[in-house]
């Protein structure tokens, strides 16, 4: 393909998904040096030429997130004081999102301080998946493409209901605050809806209250865009079982897995525990688990913003 004037570069979030994006597009990844000095501060340099190039910075700001923060920040300065034409953000997974609103006295709005920091930064546009909340697009004073994992999630799933001849699918929100999202795949699944009620106790405790919609004799598919220690996904499936569920499918964008996430998931009563790549799992893996790859996606992404076409006809149908 014509690639003329396109680098893509790397960070040390998510150098594979990285890699499989550069060969998709046929363009081998830009040379760039970024390590840490003694004390921890990161040094970052750009060893080639980038001179009115259109670049693009794959960078997670998954664990460790400041690190890969600073990263994604040094990189933007960088590069414009290497007079680059363009510099766009590529961040699978958009970290510091949780805090998108001042919901009690004395808080941040860390995701809006993020948002400022890439915008003062240097970049010229973001292009991110599966934002914890959409309306962390406002934040930016710079075009922000937001791509959804749903469509490589839905045909994973499709298949599966094929394969397996699934008559009784239910998609399942693991909260009220994810209902519309399970409601966009239930509808493209042909499938029944349901929703955990619940409540928060702590940071890392849930309580489950009721079930809304049935979930008796179904096979049930959780939805969620993130599963961070594992907890609330774990909690919900098993009160889908508790509520009559044959089998429970757990499955989400961003496989963070915090602390005892991977040995939750792995004693919990769950088939398939299906995530996506926007950050590495190496090192994390168990029996259930089911890495799906975003790295098609965001190429066509990154194919269809260097040639100024639409990104929103990637989605259309």
């Amino acid at each position: 393909m014509r690639t003329k004037g396109l680098k893509i570069f790397a960070g040390n979030s998510n150098r594979k998904l990285a890699e499989s994006i550069s060969k998709i597009l046929e363009v081998p990844l830009g040379h760039a040096r970024i390590e840490k000095f003694p004390d921890g501060e990161v040094d970052v340099k750009i060893e080639e030429d980038i001179r009115g190039v259109d670049c693009f910075f794959v960078q997670s700001t998954s664990p460790p997130v400041n690190d890969n923060l600073v990263e994604m920040l040094l990189f933007a300065d960088a590069a414009k004081r290497a007079s680059a034409d363009r510099i766009t953000a590529v961040v699978p997974y958009y970290g510091y999102a949780r805090k998108d609103r001042k919901d009690e006295g004395r808080v941040p709005i860390s995701a809006k301080l993020v948002a400022n920091c890439i915008v003062t930064a240097g970049y010229d546009r973001v292009l991110t998946m599966d934002l914890h909340a959409a309306q962390i697009q406002g934040f930016f004073d710079i075009p922000v493409d937001h791509l959804y994992a749903a469509p490589i999630i839905n045909e994973y799933f499709q298949n599966l209901k094929n394969r397996l001849n699934i008559q009784n699918l239910t998609i399942v929100a693991p909260d009220v605050g994810r209902s519309k999202v399970a409601r966009g795949y239930s509808k493209r699944l042909n499938a029944g809806l349901a929703i955990v009620d619940k409540r928060r106790v702590s940071g890392e405790e849930t309580e489950v209250l009721d079930m809304i919609g049935k979930v008796d004799g179904q096979v049930c598919v959780l939805i969620d865009d993130m599963i961070a220690t594992g907890g609330s996904i774990v909690d919900a499936a098993k009160a889908c079982l508790k509520f009559g569920a044959k089998e429970v499918y757990t499955s989400c964008t961003h496989a963070l897995f915090c602390g005892p996430a991977v040995d939750r998931l792995r004693k919990a009563p769950i088939k398939e525990c299906v995530v996506t790549d926007t950050v590495p799992v190496d090192g994390k893996e168990f029996e259930q688990l089911k890495v799906l790859s975003v790295a098609d996606l965001l190429a066509k992404a990154i194919r269809n913003i260097h040639f100024n076409e639409s990104v929103s006809l990637l989605f259309r149908g």
